[in-house]
């Protein structure tokens, strides 16, 4: 997948902190990525110096060495930093019609497209999911979903860097545009007739899941060209945005593999 870059519009310079080993390498990784600061502890920089040193010699990047309570005191409160942290310009998001164009001459694509997902935590885990599975970009609401931050990054392990994220100002326009490129519109819902196995789907798929709790909004399954879920036992009532997700990208990924009927 190819890496991401720029500010995103309106993004206030000096940047925000990324924190972890997965996320801090994998921006250090792209050199798209506009670096402010790099601060490490001693043992951090020793044990991860097979990959950080040759990361920091190609951007030109020294940093700075603290004690683990001094670069606690730079990030929130809670952040599980694993003696690594990274402040950096936010990722300029891609237009809609960008990512469309990734699936061009491609027999089989998926994306993901969120309606008021809300945490970052899930998008983040969505983000990975999207990388793990093959999928070409995740797209997001402008308003009620999370911004780039270092709780998503975290969340994301490395896939922010490299997981297209596109910002819709209408999600339903979105769909009707995704449809003139040549998406089939899946919406995943608990309720459908049919299991996304049962659906047997192939070619370019538009995978959209809701919020928890409200599920997809009116016009957002107006949208949709079919309705699907995932099978369930009925001892919980739902999964987590983030694991249905993740169960259904894999369903996908499956049934795009060669010599399945």
């Amino acid at each position: 997948m190819r890496e991401r870059g720029g500010r995103s519009k309106g993004a206030a310079p000096g940047g925000h902190w990324l924190w972890g080993i997965h996320p801090v390498l994998a921006a250090l990784d792209n050199d798209a990525r506009h670096i402010h600061r790099l601060v490490t502890t001693a043992e951090a920089r020793r044990a991860h110096a097979d990959r950080l040193a040759p990361l920091l010699a190609r951007r030109g990047v020294a940093g700075e060495t603290v004690e683990r309570d001094k670069l606690a005191s730079m990030l929130p409160a809670g952040a599980v930093h694993q003696g690594i942290a990274l402040r950096a310009e936010p990722l300029a998001a891609l237009a809609l019609e960008e990512l469309a164009a990734l699936a061009e001459g491609r027999a089989t694509a998926t994306l993901v497209l969120l309606d008021e997902v809300t945490d970052p935590h899930n998008l983040g885990a969505i983000l990975r999911s999207a990388a793990a599975f093959g999928s070409l970009g995740v797209v997001v609401t402008v308003r009620n979903a999370p911004g780039e931050s270092g709780a998503l990054a975290k969340a994301a392990s490395g896939a922010l860097e490299r997981v297209p994220l596109v910002r819709a100002v209408n999600l339903a326009r979105a769909l009707d545009e995704l449809k003139h490129w040549g998406f089939w519109i899946a919406g995943l819902d608990a309720g459908a007739r049919v299991t996304l196995a049962e659906a047997k789907l192939s070619g370019k798929i538009a995978l959209v899941l809701g919020a928890e709790g409200e599920g997809l909004r009116r016009l957002t399954r107006e949208r949709c060209d079919l309705l699907v879920r995932l099978p369930q036992t009925g001892a919980v009532e739902s999964l987590n945005v983030s694991n249905a997700a993740a169960v259904a990208l894999y369903e996908l990924a499956r049934e795009s593999q060669p010599g399945r009927a």
